[in-house]
């Protein structure tokens, strides 16, 4: 066990990155049927197939590591020794990944794999091994200590979110850093289930509520749109900071995370060739604003710091919602959710969509309680 004035995260962080692996694996979850002729325990059989790739083969080992990291440190933490820690860790992505491929028998566009749920649970293996010897190496002590000294007590939730922050911005958004674009996923739901029903002409707005044909954001609200976006994490992370010195390397330190990771996903959607074409004439004017902003909000207070940022996730969302789409946004969704990234699509696309409505809720509980003394 490791005493804490803080709160750990392993355990509800890897609660929510298996929620997360569960959609990867059954989306789009359309088309459920029993296969014709099957017995339930024929579900149970899963064929060995040939590889499909190297990037499937990575993936698949990849995608669960980090899983049997967390659940090794989450049950170290809970007092067991390591070979347990490490059993469990590796167990329960096992059987996490078992039923998600047998689940897939229901869904005629997935297709079940015994080498999938292997190289899923050496994945949990590697990541549960290295729990393992992190604990065993004291890591966790000097990750507390450092903590301890960076950060605000009953921080984890924020800790979490800005860990998460440059994940969500890996799934394309219709303007750079413009991240909590959810409606219109809400309204094609709500739209095809009332279609579903036979209700006559859907009034729901769709994705065409957006004119594709409309001429994007002005120069003024994009910049704005990608200084709110900025801005945001380095408040949430201005709320739970300490020192000043360590506050002005949180806001100096998010410019290019934030740049790395927009890079990274225009990379991956429109090639390594376009990695910068993010980089719009509003966009390095906007970054410095934010960047001057964070710095003078490095002078408030954490609470101060707490309130400015609930104000700037809710000035992003509003300005994200009104953000037209256009085709090159289009064309990028569906190599996501179409193409090679459909096994990232789930957890990418989740982070992005709620990352600001998560934040904005932690934001709200911690002004909520009454300030700390001293």
């Amino acid at each position: 066990m490791y005493p804490s004035r803080h709160r750990s995260f392993s355990g509800p962080l890897a609660l929510v990155y298996g929620a997360l692996i569960g959609y990867a694996s059954l989306y789009p979850f359309e088309g459920w049927r029993w296969p014709p002729g099957a017995a339930w325990h024929d579900l149970l059989r899963l064929p060995w197939l040939p590889p499909q790739g190297s990037f499937d083969e990575i993936s698949n080992g990849l995608g669960y590591l980090p899983l049997g990291l967390l659940l090794a440190v989450w049950a170290s933490r809970q007092g067991l020794p390591a070979l347990a820690a490490f059993a469990v860790a590796v167990a329960a992505p096992g059987c996490i990944s078992f039923t998600l491929e047998a689940a897939q028998h229901l869904l005629p566009g997935r297709v079940p794999s015994a080498r999938d749920w292997a190289l899923n649970t050496a994945g949990a293996a590697a990541g549960a091994a290295v729990g393992v010897l992190l604990v065993a190496a004291g890591a966790l002590r000097h990750w507390e200590r450092w903590r301890t000294r960076w950060f605000e007590p009953d921080s984890a939730g924020a800790v979490v979110l800005l860990v998460a922050w440059p994940l969500g911005l890996l799934y394309p958004a219709p303007v750079a850093l413009g991240m909590g674009d959810v409606f219109d996923a809400v309204a094609r739901t709500l739209q095809a289930a009332q279609g579903g029903l036979g209700w006559p002409a859907p009034a729901l707005a769709g994705p065409s509520s957006r004119p594709g044909t409309a001429t994007a954001l002005g120069p003024i609200a994009e910049g704005a749109c990608i200084a709110l976006g900025m801005l945001a994490p380095m408040l949430l992370a201005l709320s739970v900071t300490r020192a000043r010195t360590r506050r002005i390397v949180v806001v100096v330190g998010a410019v290019p995370v934030a740049a790395a990771a927009m890079a990274l996903s225009t990379a991956l959607n429109f090639g390594p060739q376009n990695a910068w074409a993010w980089v719009t004439p509003a966009a390095v004017p906007a970054l410095g604003t934010a960047a001057v902003a964070g710095l003078a909000a490095s002078l408030a207070a954490p609470r101060a710091a707490a309130a400015l940022g609930l104000a700037a996730l809710a000035a992003l969302v509003a300005l994200v919602s009104q953000a037209p789409s256009d085709p090159y946004y289009a064309a990028s969704l569906q190599a996501w959710e179409q193409g090679q990234f459909i096994r990232f699509h789930g957890l990418s696309q989740w982070i992005g969509w709620l990352w600001p409505y998560a934040a904005m809720l932690w934001l709200t509980l911690r002004l909520a309680r009454p300030p700390r003394r001293g």
